[in-house]
């Protein structure tokens, strides 16, 4: 999606680590009319895949996954990294490694908003060493229901995330892979 890579290398800041820093339009304040364009390609990319819920992960990932549900006219389910006492009854739980955060995360979906019925979209912020989406895949797998895919803003294709999860054989559309970054001078390169 060139709007998006044009953005990131108008916006974007690498970080030691592998870190790239998008908070001015992603993660942090959001670009409600990028977001919108991202939502439109996630539904041109999984329109034949009659999605019925789409699933994210709290935080970052719900703005998306919000403006794609829109697009898809389907409620979003996000997966919370706490237990609150708003959520009642059982629930699915998935254990996920955070990249950003360094901290390994019990993920809970109430059982109630995902059923065996339901065709479920993920849709994340990022990919990178996969945990995160790996963990929703697990989810989607313990509630029986049909998993059409994962649409990602951006992945970085030069960590092992989109791999592990492609070769379990699941659908990854990554709207900007990046295949480079150097935190010394800023470059970004994408793969084409």
């Amino acid at each position: 999606m060139e709007l998006l890579k044009q953005r990131i290398l108008k916006d974007g800041v690498v970080k030691d680590g592998n870190v790239l820093k998008v908070d001015s339009f992603l993660n942090h304040q959001m670009d409600t009319v990028l977001f919108g364009e991202i939502g439109k390609e996630f539904k041109r990319l999984f329109e034949k895949e009659n999605v019925t819920k789409i699933l994210t992960i709290e935080a970052s990932g719900i703005g998306v996954a919000c403006m794609t549900g829109q697009y898809f006219g389907v409620p979003v389910v996000f997966a919370k990294k706490t237990q609150t006492k708003n959520i009642d009854g059982e629930v699915y739980t998935s254990r996920v490694e955070s990249f950003t955060h360094g901290r390994v995360y019990d993920i809970i979906v109430s059982k109630k908003f995902l059923k065996a019925e339901d065709r479920i979209l993920l849709i994340d912020d990022f990919l990178a060493k996969g945990s995160a989406l790996s963990g929703l895949c697990s989810l989607v797998l313990d509630a029986g229901a049909t998993l059409v895919g994962a649409g990602i803003v951006i992945e970085k294709g030069f960590q092992d995330g989109g791999s592990l999860i492609r070769n379990r054989g699941i659908r990854v559309e990554s709207l900007a892979i990046i295949d480079s970054m150097d935190s010394t001078t800023g470059e970004i390169n994408f793969r084409n």
